[in-house]
């Protein structure tokens, strides 16, 4: 697989993949171009490496309730969604990423319902041992992760693509308030948003409803 391939399946840009694999910007450059070809050993690595990056963004379905599963903190318990998280983040007892909209409330662009059952993370299988706990995958790069005190949880250019490799099994009312929001935020525009071109076309559609989601 060629090193353009690898990098437009992370959506990054060639200073991004640089940045994010600790390769000189120069390098990407002339691989791409074909001025030099990488050692086969650095080849075999990156493709590693990026499949850690990407694999397990998808689930096949959502949990249902179990009796036999413990139970975590309900939302509608806790006034602000980040003491909720933290609550629920206390109780796991062990390190995990949130993901979906759980990152997004991280992020301050989603509230949340009170509702809410379903906790979407990155973290070890173990951790299914609780009701409502959704495991995208058990592990996701460094380079996606962010820390709100205490909090980790994904990027938002990690969230959406998430989101849209799951869109079939998830409410996208999170995601399209957080678009929303991002757009009228930055000068009414995505820049600084990037897409895997297999979402492009679902991402444009989206756009447009994010961009009419406060105008209803």
């Amino acid at each position: 697989m060629y090193i353009r391939d690898l990098r437009t399946k992370l959506g990054d840009t060639q200073s991004e993949f640089a940045a994010r694999y600790h390769i000189p910007f120069r390098t990407v450059q002339n691989w791409e171009a074909g001025v030099r070809t990488p050692p086969e050993y650095v080849m075999r690595l990156l493709e590693r490496r990026i499949r850690e990056d990407l694999v397990n963004r998808k689930t096949a379905a959502l949990p249902k309730y179990d009796p036999h599963k413990l139970d975590l903190p309900k939302r509608n318990e806790y006034i602000g969604a980040l003491k909720w998280l933290k609550a629920v983040r206390d109780q796991i007892g062990e390190d995990v990423v949130f993901a979906l909209d759980e990152a997004l409330m991280c992020h301050g662009s989603f509230g949340g319902r009170s509702d809410e059952f379903l906790v979407w993370v990155y973290g070890s299988d173990s951790v299914k041992r609780f009701n409502g706990v959704v495991v995208l995958g058990n592990h996701v790069s460094e380079y996606n992760v962010l820390n709100r005190n205490g909090l980790l949880y994904t990027d938002l250019n990690r969230t959406i693509s998430d989101a849209l490799a799951n869109e079939s099994l998830l409410d996208m009312q999170g995601v399209t308030e957080a678009l929303s929001k991002y757009y009228y935020s930055h000068d009414e525009s995505f820049n600084g948003l990037l897409i895997p071109p297999q979402y492009q076309e679902r991402f444009d559609t989206l756009a447009h409803e994010a961009i009419d989601y406060y105008r209803d």
